[in-house]
C-alpha cells in the first residue's frame, strides 16, 4: 500500500510524512528521514532526484527543494541532508530549530532534474560541500547495476566533510577526498583528459565550481550533453515591487524577502513549479507589460529571451518597477 496523494500546491501531488529520524551529522549539516504516515511505500525515484519539503511557520508557508540521497531501492524511506544556512531566507534554520522526530510534514512527489545518463560507460562525480547529497543516490544505484563511477569530492574542513567516512570505508578505490584547509584541490584538467570514451561528468556544489567544471570540460573538448549539473538558486532580496495579474484580475506587492512565486501563491493564485530555483522551467511566466527593469537570475531563459522582456521566471528572479503577468 502507498501513500495516499493530496492535492498540493500547484507544483504537484504532495506525500503526508512522518519524520522518523533527525541525525546531525556536524556542525552544519543535518539528515532528516521520512516515512509515510500510513506506512506504505514511497513512490519509487532514480539518483539526482529532488523533493520539495513544506514547511508551515506560522502563517508564512516555506517550500524548499532538497535532494534525495537515500537508496532508491528502499521506498521505505526518504532522506534529505540539510545545511545550515545562518544569512539565508528562513527554510534551513526551520529544519534545524524546529523539526523533530515524530512530526508530520508534507513533501512533493520526486522530479528528477539531475539524472545519471545510463547510456554512459562511465560516471564522473564531482562535489563541493553539500553537494555531495544527490551523488549518495546515484551511488547506490549504480553500485546495484555494477555501474563505473568515481567520485571526487572538496570539502573546506576534515570536521566539514559530510558522508566521507562511510564513503571512504566502502568505496576506498572510488572516492578520493580534497579539503581546502590542507591546500588539496581538485586535479580537473588532469581527471578530464584521462577519462576513457563514453564518460559522463557530473557536478554539484557552489556555482563556482558548477562553473569551473563546465569551462574546463569544455576547453578539453567535451561535449556538453555529457556534462551534468545542477545548481538550486535560492530568491535573492531586494526592493518591493508591484505586479498585476491579469488572469486572475488581483495586483499584489512582492515584499523584499520574498519571491513573485511566493506573492502570487500568497494570493491564491495558482502558479505551477517543480524546482523553484531557476532550474526546471515550469513556473516560466509571460510578460503582458513591463515598465522597469528586469533583475533575471534564473538557468532556464536565455539571454536572447532575457533581452527581450517577454517572460520570467518568478521563483527566483525580480523585477524593479511595475509588471503585468499573464497568471
Amino acid at each position: 500500500m502507498s501513500a495516499a496523494p493530496q492535492k498540493a500546491k500547484p507544483g504537484g501531488q504532495q506525500i503526508p510524512v512522518v519524520v522518523s529520524a533527525v541525525v546531525p551529522l556536524n556542525d552544519l549539516v543535518t539528515r532528516f528521514e521520512f516515512q509515510c504516515r500510513d506506512g506504505g511505500a514511497f513512490p519509487p525515484f532514480s539518483g539526482g532526484a529532488h523533493t520539495v519539503v513544506e514547511m508551515k511557520d506560522g502563517d508564512l508557508t516555506r517550500l524548499n527543494p532538497y535532494s534525495l540521497m537515500s537508496d532508491p531501492a528502499d521506498s521505505s524511506t526518504y532522506a534529505i541532508s540539510v545545511r545550515r544556512e545562518d544569512g539565508g531566507r528562513g527554510g534551513s534554520l526551520f529544519m534545524h530549530q524546529r523539526v523533530k522526530q515524530g512530526d508530520e510534514m508534507m513533501i512533493s512527489y520526486p522530479v528528477n532534474l539531475f539524472s545519471l545518463d545510463l547510456r554512459a560507460k562511465k560516471h564522473i562525480f564531482f562535489a563541493g560541500g553539500i553537494g555531495i547529497t544527490p551523488f549518495m543516490a546515484m551511488i547506490a544505484q549504480l553500485e546495484r547495476s555494477n555501474g563505473n563511477w568515481e567520485l571526487h569530492y572538496a570539502c573546506r574542513t576534515e570536521s566539514l566533510g559530510t558522508y566521507v567516512d562511510v564513503l571512504s570505508y566502502k568505496y576506498p578505490n572510488k572516492v578520493h577526498i580534497y579539503y581546502d584547509d590542507q591546500n588539496q584541490a581538485i586535479p580537473l584538467e588532469d581527471l578530464l583528459d584521462g577519462q576513457p570514451l563514453g564518460t559522463n561528468a557530473y557536478v554539484c556544489g557552489p556555482k563556482g565550481m558548477i562553473d569551473w567544471v563546465h569551462a574546463a570540460a569544455s576547453a578539453a573538448g567535451w561535449p556538453d550533453a555529457q556534462v551534468h549539473s545542477e545548481e538550486f538558486l535560492k530568491p535573492e532580496p531586494g526592493r518591493e515591487f508591484e505586479v498585476r495579474l491579469c488572469k486572475s484580475g488581483k495586483t499584489i506587492t512582492v515584499g523584499e524577502n520574498e519571491s513573485l512565486l511566493e506573492a502570487i501563491e500568497r494570493a491564491g493564485v495558482e502558479a505551477p513549479f517543480l524546482c523553484r530555483g531557476g532550474a526546471c522551467g515550469q513556473c516560466e511566466t509571460d510578460v503582458v507589460k513591463a515598465d522597469g527593469e528586469f533583475v533575471h537570475r534564473d538557468h532556464w531563459l536565455d539571454d536572447d529571451q532575457h533581452a527581450s522582456g517577454e517572460k520570467i521566471m518568478p521563483c527566483v528572479s525580480r523585477f524593479l518597477g511595475t509588471l503585468e503577468l499573464d497568471r
